[in-house]
């Protein structure tokens, strides 16, 4: 059962980022991405406060091209959605939020939605802000890293990782030749980010000691863009690169392991070291094992939850359950099933009628049959699948999937996918959190709903 054997590390490695148990202190949770909240919600939700932004958001990229023509591939998918909302982060009563329109990091109470102040940078700030040891971490597109005291918002430093100060036009907008675009993932004395996205001029994956901000390294490499948010384990980072496949590199020192398999896109999220990323170009995350480069399997779908005994996938058009550890097992008989089919279909080409050829159809037609019965038992994994038309965002807490989609918000059963609640959002909904009894979702119209759920006995 390869699933348990990893998830306690995610368990383990979770706990690094978290100051209470009801926070949510970056995004996603934890540096795993997992979208797994420690604390259950009950539904019905009801409405809490509603904040609405000056300036919606103003994402780096607006969609992907019509179709791949090269490659016949029609309705691709948008591979670089990292900012199409103002993801918040939620810590000891305070919600946390950058914006790419303003420039500015804002701070509200996350019980009332009032502003308690604001902080400038010098250019869009894309992804959301990390909170660790009473300190507030962002990465603007001005090329800087800043560390601002979480209560009041002051200015503990600020660094910047590129060689020099240096703006251009870029995305519409003036940012450095070395924008921040992966967030900042801090662990222990550390804060981990990587600047640039343009690799002639040198991509720098940056290690920053957290109480002062001076450079404790930096590794610079030439051949890969920095764009979504950083992943980390317990030896490693994952580094998205945009249309492309992530990197992963050694934590200790920020030098390269690999670049993966893949079709690219800045969703990901870990199970130990164990990654899954997507959604390529039709919707399709895929997933790479540890110590690998090739994909051993993809799942349709734009986002995966998991946990200790399902695996939850939201599409287009469904929300399914999956037994994620059987399905990957199976993975593990078709690949040399399917290596080996490949190998005869070559030969086959190759070779004259007669014995040799009679033996290799008899083997193939083998094959055959053994792939289509694997391939029929994976469809067997799903435990249950329902319609679902949200299909932008997903975080689960307790026994309770919560899935954001265009103008709408929705909670279904994790046991058996019905749905429990559903309510009206202000925009298409990118973002979701859950802290302290509460479920805020974000959205492409710079809009964060609060929702409060029932309390036990109530």
């Amino acid at each position: 059962m390869i699933f348990f054997r990893y998830f306690p590390s995610i368990c383990l490695f979770s706990l690094v980022t978290l100051v209470r148990a009801a926070d949510w202190p970056t995004y996603q949770h934890d540096y795993a991405r997992t979208g797994v909240a420690t604390e259950s919600l009950l539904t019905p939700f009801t409405d809490g406060w509603v904040h609405r932004s000056k300036h919606a958001p103003r994402p780096a990229w607006r969609g992907e091209a019509k179709w791949d023509g090269w490659n016949k591939v029609y309705d691709l998918k948008s591979r670089q959605i990292f900012d199409y909302a103002y993801h918040p982060v939620i810590a000891d009563g305070l919600l946390y939020y950058a914006s790419s329109a303003d420039d500015k990091i804002y701070c509200l109470d996350a019980a009332t939605g009032q502003q308690r102040w604001t902080f400038f940078t010098e250019g869009p700030v894309r992804l959301a802000p990390t909170f660790a040891e009473g300190r507030v971490f962002v990465g603007s597109d001005d090329g800087h890293a800043y560390c601002l005291d979480a209560k009041s918002g002051k200015l503990a430093w600020k660094t910047k990782l590129g060689p020099r100060d240096y703006r251009i036009p870029g995305n519409s907008r003036i940012i450095s030749r070395w924008p921040l675009r992966t967030g900042i993932v801090v662990i222990g004395d550390l804060a981990y980010c990587a600047a640039g996205m343009f690799p002639s001029e040198g991509v720098l994956i940056t290690a920053i000691e957290a109480d002062t901000g001076k450079i404790k390294w930096q590794q610079k490499q030439t051949d890969l863009p920095a764009q979504g948010y950083m992943l980390a384990s317990h030896t490693r980072l994952y580094v998205p690169a945009g249309r492309n496949n992530p990197v992963v590199l050694n934590r200790a020192d920020g030098k390269r392991i690999r670049v993966v398999s893949g079709q690219g896109g800045t969703y990901a999220l870990l199970t130990g070291d164990n990654l899954v990323f997507g959604p390529g170009k039709t919707g399709t995350l895929g997933f790479v094992e540890s110590n690998q480069s090739d994909q051993l399997a993809t799942f349709k779908g734009n986002h995966m939850i998991v946990t200790p005994s399902r695996s939850f996938l939201q599409s287009d058009t469904d929300l399914s359950a999956l037994d994620r550890s059987r399905y990957l097992d199976l993975a593990r008989k078709r690949r040399p099933l399917k290596s080996r089919l490949g190998k005869l279909q070559d030969e086959l080409k190759k070779v004259k009628a007669g014995e040799r050829q009679r033996q290799i159809l008899k083997e193939a037609g083998k094959l055959g049959k053994q792939l289509d019965e694997v391939q029929s038992a994976m469809q067997e994994c799903f435990a249950w699948r329902v319609p679902s038309s949200q299909s932008l965002s997903m975080v689960i807490a307790g026994q309770t999937l919560i899935t954001g989609g265009h103008n709408e918000v929705a909670a279904y059963s994790a046991k058996d996918g019905s749905q429990l609640w559903r309510a009206r959002a202000d925009g298409e909904v990118f973002g979701l959190a859950v802290a302290d009894g509460r479920l805020y979702a974000s959205t492409s119209k710079g809009v964060i709903h609060c929702y409060v759920a029932r309390r036990l006995g109530k």
